[in-house]
């Protein structure tokens, strides 16, 4: 089973998505149907956080000095695999042409293949990565 603990650090997240965890823990009770999920034992954590401190996350690690929509810290434990942040301005600007729901879901199961191993340098990855990420988006939101 694939478990999430949630920081919620910035109140405009409930304006959204009543209850984070619950809204998460059901999508990975959901994950874990697929055969891929089933017998995975991993826990990460969620910063559901604004862009203030996402640009300092992303200053403090990248050396990157403006905000960004999501960050992943992979950790050397099978079972603890890491950590991400998600910037709530971000996800909510972009769901103006979308959905708050599917935009929020793209950035976690994003970071959730960063955890992972997954990464994007080059276009191989980055097609295979956006592949996997495309087929757990359509099963959450078919």
């Amino acid at each position: 089973m694939i478990k999430v603990n949630v920081i919620l650090d910035h109140s405009k997240w409930k304006n959204k998505i009543k209850n984070p965890s619950n809204y998460l823990k059901k999508k990975l009770r959901k994950l874990s149907r697929l055969k891929y999920f089933q017998k995975k034992k991993q826990e990460f954590s969620i910063l559901l956080t604004n862009n203030k401190k996402m640009k300092n996350l992303n200053f403090k690690f990248r050396k990157k000095n403006k905000p960004t929509d999501v960050l992943s810290f992979p950790s050397n434990n099978n079972i603890y695999i890491g950590d991400i942040a998600i910037s709530y301005e971000i996800i909510n600007k972009r769901s103006k042409l979308s959905n708050f729901f599917i935009e929020f879901d793209k950035m976690w199961i994003h970071g959730y293949f960063h955890l992972i191993g997954y990464d994007h340098k080059k276009i191989k990855d980055f097609k295979k990565m956006n592949k996997k990420e495309n087929l757990i988006l359509n099963y959450f939101h078919k």
